[in-house]
């Protein structure tokens, strides 16, 4: 079975993180890159499948020469090569945008019996792009799953919600988005690290996939950001003095505030 698992490197979560000015897009050389915890976890998933049905797992990102590091911190958890879909024009993509250009950069890749991605980035939180990419693939999305089993052809996936467990099952070729629950990623051994070095990795213009650059980037972006403000510094609270009354004064502050 092959499988490409989608991942992306993001500002580190740990960091503090700023909005450029200019376009209120999010400063992505401000903090530190890592890889997405959630595709670590999308990674592990896919290499588990591989394990048990066998061929190859190919990491595919999106994103600027330096999100090579995160395709490397994939690769030495255990993927066998990896696609790096890197162009200036891509710059500024919205979701639809980047899931027309993820779904065309798959297309390259041969055999495709599964493609695997993290339910949402913890840059952009859109929660959409894994559907996005099935929709225009054409093929089933099975999305935010808790656990993932394969029988053959048939793709079967457990979702828990609020009211219970929906179990899903589609035919393959499919589209597969994980949660934060559904495993533990792997640490990459030393020798994985040094392995990943010699693996290989193919880089793609937008030319290269046959993406059209006038619906990518932010000139084909449907979406834009039209202002945005720092978050306010966080004022001292109020501080109610008991002298009796301090019951009353407490509800009445709730209800200045509309919350009762």
């Amino acid at each position: 079975m092959n499988i490409v698992v989608l991942v992306k490197q993001v500002p580190d979560t740990y960091s503090e993180r700023q909005l450029r000015e200019s376009d209120g897009a999010l400063d992505r050389d401000a903090s530190d890159a890592v890889l997405d915890e959630i595709n670590e976890r999308a990674v592990e998933e896919s290499l588990r499948l591989s394990e048990v049905h066998g061929g190859e797992v190919t990491v595919l990102t999106m994103g600027p020469d330096r999100a090579s590091e995160a395709i490397r911190k994939a690769l030495s958890m255990g993927a066998d090569r990896a696609v790096h879909l890197c162009d200036a024009a891509l710059a500024g993509s919205d979701a639809v945008g980047t899931a027309l250009a993820l779904a065309a950069a798959i297309r390259t890749v041969d055999g495709v019996d599964l493609v695997v991605a993290g339910n949402e980035a913890s840059d952009g939180r859109s929660a959409a792009v894994p559907a996005m990419v099935a929709e225009v693939l054409g093929v089933p999305a099975l999305t935010h799953a808790r656990e993932v089993t394969v029988e053959g052809s048939t793709v079967t996936v457990r979702r828990e919600t609020d009211d219970g467990v929906t179990v899903l099952r589609a035919e393959l070729p499919a589209v597969v988005s994980v949660g934060e629950k559904i495993n533990e990623p792997r640490y990459p051994s030393f020798k994985g690290i040094m392995a990943a070095k010699k693996k290989p990795v193919t880089t793609l213009s937008i030319a290269d996939a046959g993406i059209d650059a006038a619906r990518v980037g932010a000139a084909g972006a449907l979406t834009s950001v039209t202002s945005a403000a720092p978050k306010p510094a966080k004022g001292a609270g109020e501080k109610v003095v008991d002298d009796g009354d301090g019951g009353a004064k407490v509800a009445a502050f709730l209800v200045a505030h509309k919350l009762i």
